[in-house]
């Protein structure tokens, strides 16, 4: 048995709409297939993969979330500084020392936290 990836993150947001907005202007993610829940949601699909479900919650937690952030693989590094610059989405950039990554870092509508790992610099 090994871990080999990321299956999904789950995001509760008391704007669904905002949320879903964010991912998919911002990241590219696109909105696909859903099971039908009993709740509002939606599932935003990168490279034909739900990685991110949206859950619609009007109770909001208490305090942060066990989740200090989420990351994902890309490319496109300058591509994506200018997409996240067109949309006025504040966004870190860092280097990874000794290692041939770049990171872009940026904060979803929610407050949660969103790295961005281009490997090899791309």
């Amino acid at each position: 048995m090994s871990v080999h990836g990321v299956d999904h993150i789950n995001i509760r947001t008391a704007n669904l709409d905002r949320c879903r907005a964010f991912y998919c202007g911002a990241l590219g993610f696109e909105e696909g297939w859903r099971p039908s829940f009993d709740t509002p949601g939606a599932w935003l699909y990168a490279g034909g993969e739900p990685l991110v479900h949206v859950s619609l919650t009007d109770t909001p937690r208490d305090g942060r979330s066990a989740v200090d952030h989420v990351a994902f693989a890309v490319r496109g590094f300058e591509d994506m500084k200018a997409r996240l610059g067109e949309r006025g989405i504040a966004f870190e950039t860092y280097d990874v020392p000794g290692a041939p990554t770049r990171q872009i870092f940026i904060e979803d509508p929610d407050g949660v936290s969103v790295e961005l790992n281009f490997r090899d610099g791309a």
